[in-house]
């Protein structure tokens, strides 16, 4: 279940993971968590949680009250169990995204989650950033999305190993569904890993997946004002990339607007100014991958 928005309830269509195609593998969709300490990669748990979080739309006295008579307030016991369920829903995601961190930086890889809201370019971005990274840097795909497989058969043009998450009624990818995808991964020649997050501004904020680098993208056709509307996700980006920028003559884009709202929003991150379509901008972020790369080698398995 989310933290922000309650999607993933019980009894809804459980995420899946397949790297050829979209059907989700079997999972055991019990909801009851069997925590064992075998060393078998990030994703090899059972994943059960004995909580069983139910939602009512209605407490108890809002479903006794009489017309044209105010509800109780909800019990003080009630309000604390809504705290402990959301505060038990992230404290696993950071121990799961934590086991994904030592397990990506054993392998030397550089970890980059990638988010944005839907349409901003993103998949293109990722597609055209591997093809540039070759042959220095050798890049891996998991792709999230709520359904079809459409992003995870674009990215394949890159000849990257890609695997789908298709996460069903869930609107961001957790550290649980990485560390289970990337076990289909073949990563003996890889030193990059990408994800590519569900296209949410809202949500996915708040997961960590054990990424090195949190990438968010803004298109010059979403308005300047994003990053004021949307403050959580932009105050978490490493990185920002403004992108499809051989549009912004057409759309109007005020570019010193948005640079002024990204500084005022997102301090410390890397601003890259980008297209994919016409390469503009593609080098600076290669150049600054490697970088990157450079130094997770430098850091070693133990950072």
């Amino acid at each position: 279940m989310c933290n922000d928005c309650g999607c993933g309830l019980p009894g809804e269509k459980p995420a899946g993971v397949g790297a050829h195609h979209s059907e989700p593998a079997h999972e055991h969709g019990h909801g009851h968590e069997h925590e064992h300490d075998h060393e078998h990669g990030p994703g090899h748990h059972h994943g059960h949680d004995h909580s069983h979080p139910h939602r009512h739309p209605h407490t108890h006295a809002e479903a006794h009250a009489e017309p044209g008579h105010d509800a109780a307030p909800p019990a003080e016991n009630e309000a604390r169990r809504t705290v402990e369920v959301r505060r038990a829903i992230l404290e696993k995601n950071e121990r799961l995204a934590e086991r994904n961190r030592g397990f990506f930086r054993a392998r030397g890889l550089l970890v980059l989650n990638f988010l944005s809201s839907p349409g901003s370019g993103k998949t293109t971005f990722i597609r055209e950033s591997v093809r540039r990274l070759e042959p220095d840097l050798k890049a891996g795909v998991i792709v999230g999305d709520l359904a079809t497989d459409n992003d995870a058969r674009r990215l394949r043009e890159s000849g990257a190993p890609v695997v789908q998450v298709t996460t069903g009624t869930v609107c961001h990818l957790e550290a649980e569904m990485v560390g289970r995808a990337v076990q289909q991964l073949d990563l003996r020649d890889r030193n990059v890993l990408i994800i590519e997050n569900v296209g949410n501004l809202v949500c996915p904020a708040s997961y960590d997946l054990g990424e090195d680098l949190r990438v968010v993208l803004l298109s010059v056709t979403e308005g300047e004002d994003k990053p004021l509307k949307y403050p959580p996700m932009f105050q978490s980006a490493d990185v920002v990339i403004i992108s499809k920028i051989d549009l912004a003559a057409a759309c109007g884009y005020d570019r010193a607007a948005a640079l002024a709202n990204l500084r005022r929003v997102s301090p410390r991150a890397r601003i890259f100014e980008t297209s994919a379509q016409t390469g503009e901008g593609m080098d600076a972020w290669r150049e600054f991958l490697c970088e990157q790369q450079r130094a997770r080698r430098t850091l070693g398995p133990l950072g």
